[in-house]
């Protein structure tokens, strides 16, 4: 029986999909698209994802079982020929501090696996290498004397003088030794006992041999050895007979008067106490005097007050010590501080002997704490800071001295991974050492190789995986998932281009293949113009989003998809539709400006951004964007409107119309809410409205019913057998939890009177259940005053694409970009009673086709034109072309970036031959 060539999906009705069959071959990579809410997800992840995983928790054992989610069988008529199946989601991979991109994708484990076993001490005193002996290296130095040869193996007599020496010798001669070595003279012990010579220094001799090259012999110098470094407590001495020449030995490791413990892989564990750092318990950081607090201005010299702490007539005095010190040690009081060498600026914290630098005063202050007002100005300069014994590497200080060609395991990490990678392919290593690291360096590089292939090579190990955005995390998942080389699985991506630019896009791509090559099935759900040209199978859904998709439109290759009838998608592709570019540029003299950035891997960047525009702030992946404006404009504007709560990077400075900014939002793809109680209508505070809508009806007023009583998330007019929930969730013992619908209310959330009464013929579970467009239309038919307000919140829901949704769409089932737009839709409804706000915009086009991306666009515009100003974060050259300035960081990521590289209009842009953003927008 040959083998299922396809995964072979018939009648799929999960969400909004129309009972459809599909065919999605194995070992190929198809690209699953359309548009927003037509029902890609609920194909990819919520059919076949959910049927792959709900049979691997079958094959599990009970007790198994009742530790892992529930999981339901999607509905469908039958799904035949699924592989086992992974997901990689657009998820932070943790959230958890301890989590580092080291640990996430293994290469820490195995590097601490390499230095542990190849890594070499050394003394910190010296720069020497501390060595100890094995019993096999006294043996083997033995094996390399000449037969025939008379040799003792001695050790120290430890506690001579403290025991005293008659009753340590005594105590010998119970043990069985007969002689002792005393200045380079054998002695008998009990000869020494009788003639009570006293002592001070001796060796005992635990044997006298002769040299025999024989397997035999090697065994009793082995054990003679072995018992010297038992009885001389750690040392070992041979001397030859003929010389008396002393060869010591110790199986301590010490050097230069310093004990150091030897290499072992939790010895670099930071998540285990005997690793991590003491000070920061291995989280890198600890709340202490924050330099930017107590510099803000680097601009500004220590002559003119860059030192906020050493303002003012008291501490001023701190300030004027240095000034009058200044000339005698040549320190430059007038040059600006982000001017000065990093001696200099060192010199300025540790201070000397003609001056107090900031951490003594610090100190100082805090001995002071019993008085209120150093408390209360210690607390203005304290925040989370680098741990000063780690230098933020969250190990012990000793783990250090370990070293692997002069790099230690924390210079490894703290490296971007194009050069740790470069530096772990060309280790110099003997023969010993090539053997311990013949399994563990490939594991290392293949990893580094594959994080690199997908566009991270700007990351460290050492970057908390808390910090990376949804793309990165996907991409470390997708890198991890090659790394551990799976055959025969099912891949189903989701989107995994978010955050990618269009040059990093074709690296993506190659991973991809690699995958699909290796055996698998690829499966990405995704919008980008390139990934459908490298698909084998293309797969849209539509035509449209929620009831209007479902459907499929088109399946085939790219070559096929222009013939595709009904496909938005082919209508883009193919030039029948698309996002005009706008006729004018809006010129601003209206800006901020951003003076000497500097956080991360910012050169000192000055930057214009201007107001009442639309802006997009773009580069390839890792050049700085969100560093320089998540970081330091978002910071520093909200520090301006006195809104407390975020530090700004170390930038100099803000300046410019900030006047004419009254609020700041940034809005990400971070979830609406988490409960099920949530969801759009109450995020846009429409829900008021419609309850209010519906204690206003006749019925309702006899009965004495207020708004609340329309309400599921307070007592009244909701079941209470299922508290507003619609549904009940049974607890099993062995297995998942099982949510059954509310038979009382027949999942409707509500009593039965609450549900008489309507408004229009509809009640307010029927509203619930309405998708959003309906709702529109519904209550744009309406009459009363209630209905225009409603109309007035929800239309902008439609208006950034969202009207496939239900109006009672639980928040946690919505997407990021969904999030985003309902954000995005909130403030939208405000429009121009909202104050002039800044909105700050982090990848918007997450998850949008085409077609909701003009729909988007649409949206800033309307916004800008209530005078609003708009910064977007962006690759979308969709995006990229309609914006009115911008701000192009690069040229390439990480250490190579960080620099403005063109600022202007997209005109201009594809003029710049050095910006890859000019490049792909010319084409």
């Amino acid at each position: 029986m040959s083998k299922q060539k396809f995964i072979e999906i018939k009648g799929a009705r999960v969400h909004n999909l129309k009972n459809i069959d599909v065919k999605i071959p194995h070992g190929k990579m198809t690209v699953i698209t359309g548009l927003s809410g037509s029902g890609k997800s609920s194909l990819a992840f919520d059919t076949l994802y959910a049927e792959g995983q709900r049979r691997y928790i079958e094959s599990l054992s009970s007790y198994a079982r009742q530790f892992l989610g529930k999981l339901n069988k999607p509905e469908t008529d039958y799904i035949k020929g699924i592989s086992p199946a992974i997901a990689i989601e657009q998820k932070v991979i943790s959230s958890n501090p301890r989590s580092t991109v080291g640990t996430s994708t293994e290469i820490y484990d195995y590097l601490k696996l390499l230095f542990s076993r190849a890594g070499r001490t050394y003394s910190p005193i010296t720069g020497e290498e501390v060595i100890n002996h094995t019993t096999t290296d006294v043996v083997n130095f033995l094996s390399t004397l000449q037969e025939g040869e008379r040799f003792y193996v001695l050790c120290p007599i430890a506690g001579l003088e403290e025991i005293g020496v008659e009753r340590k010798l005594n105590l010998l001669l119970q043990q069985g030794f007969q002689r002792i070595m005393v200045e380079n003279e054998i002695l008998n012990i009990q000869e020494v006992l009788d003639s009570k010579v006293n002592i001070k220094k001796a060796d005992l001799v635990i044997d006298r041999n002769v040299i025999e090259h024989s397997e035999e012999s090697r065994m009793r110098y082995s054990d003679s050895v072995s018992l010297a470094f038992t009885e001389g407590k750690g040392e070992c001495i041979i001397v030859l007979a003929t010389n008396l020449e002393r060869h010591p030995f110790s199986n301590r490791f010490e050097l230069d008067g310093m004990e150091f413990t030897e290499p072992s892989p939790v010895f670099f564990a930071f998540n285990n106490p005997f690793g991590a750092c003491k000070k920061c318990e291995g989280y890198g950081s600890v709340i202490g005097i924050a330099p930017q607090l107590v510099i803000p201005d680097r601009s500004l010299s220590v002559f003119d007050d860059a030192i906020v702490a050493w303002k003012g007539e008291v501490m001023g005095e701190y300030k004027k010590q240095l000034v009058m010190a200044a000339r005698k040690f040549d320190f430059p009081i007038h040059r600006a501080i982000n001017e000065l060498t990093d001696a200099e600026e060192r010199l300025l914290w540790e201070g000397n002997q003609h001056f107090m630098g900031l951490n003594e005063f610090f100190k100082f202050l805090e001995s002071q704490t019993y008085k209120i007002q150093y408390r209360v100005m210690l607390s203005r300069y304290r925040g989370k800071t680098e741990c000063p014994d780690c230098k933020g590497t969250r190990l012990r200080k000793d783990a250090n001295y370990v070293k692997i060609n002069h790099k230690s395991i924390t210079d490894i990490v703290l490296m971007p991974l194009e050069e740790a990678y470069a530096f772990l392919s060309t280790l110099d290593l003997n023969d010993y050492e090539k053997t311990i690291a013949k399994r563990v360096l490939p594991e290392i590089t293949n990893r580094l190789q594959f994080l690199m292939d997908v566009g991270l090579g700007y990351l460290t190990l050492n970057r908390p995986s808390n910090t990376l955005s949804g793309g990165e995390s996907q991409r470390i998942n997708l890198a991890t998932s090659l790394g551990s080389s799976l055959v025969g699985s099912m891949y189903i991506l989701d989107e995994p281009s978010i955050g990618l630019h269009p040059r990093d896009t074709q690296r993506l791509i190659k991973v991809l293949h690699e995958l699909r090559d290796l055996g698998n099935t690829v499966i990405v759900v995704e919008h980008e113009e390139e990934m459908m040209n490298a698909a084998d199978e293309i797969l849209d859904i539509g035509p449209l989003a929620g009831i209007f998709g479902g459907e499929v439109v088109f399946q085939g290759n790219a070559k096929e998809l222009p013939k595709a009838k009904n496909s938005l998608t082919a209508d883009y592709l193919t030039g029948k539709r698309m996002i005009p570019i706008p006729t004018k540029r809006r010129k601003s003299n209206n800006k901020i400006i951003v003076n000497g950035a500097r956080q991360h891997n910012l050169k000192n960047v000055n930057v214009e951004i201007p107001l009442q525009s639309l802006v997009c702030v773009t580069g390839v992946s890792g050049s700085g964007k969100s560093t320089l404006i998540r970081e330091i404009v978002y910071p520093m504007v909200r520090n301006f409107l006195g809104e407390a709560g975020l530090e700004a990077g170390n930038s100099a400075k803000m300046s410019g119309d900030l006047k004419l900014i009254k609020a700041v939002e940034f809005v990400d793809q971070n979830p609406i809410g988490k409960s099920s109680r949530s969801n759009p209508i109450t995020y846009v505070k429409a829900f008021d409205d419609i309850r209010e809508l519906f204690a206003r009806q006749q019925i309702a007023k006899i009965r004495g019913y207020k708004a609340g009583f329309f309400s599921y998330n307070v007592e009244g007019g909701r079941c209470e057998m299922c508290d507003g929930e619609g549904e009940i969730t049974v607890g099993m013992q062995f297995m998942a939890d099982v949510h059954l619908p509310c038979e009382t209310c027949q999942g409707k959330r509500f009593k039965s009177e609450t549900l008489e009464v309507e408004y229009r013929e509809k009640n307010i579970a029927d509203i619930l259940e309405m998708d959003i467009q309906s709702a529109l239309d519904f209550f744009k038919a309406g009459k009363d005053l209630l209905d225009k307000k409603i109309v007035e919140k929800i239309q902008p829901l439609v208006d950034v694409g969202l009207g496939y949704l239900k109006v009672g769409q639980s928040s946690s089932t919505l997407s990021g970009g969904e999030a985003q737009r309902i954000k995005l839709a909130s403030f939208l409804a405000k429009g121009q009673k909202a104050e002039k706000t800044l909105f700050i915009f982090d990848e918007p086009t997450t998850g949008l086709h085409f077609y909701d991306i003009e729909k988007l666009i649409i949206a800033f515009n309307s916004l800008i034109d209530a005078g609003h100003s708009i910064i977007v974060i962006e690759h979308n050259m969709e995006v990229i072309k309609c914006a009115d300035w911008i701000v192009d960081i690069g040229p390439e990521a990480g250490l190579k970036g960080g620099e403005i590289v063109f600022t202007g209009t997209p005109e201009e842009l594809v003029k710049c031959q050095s910006s890859y953003t000019g490049k792909y927008l010319r084409l």
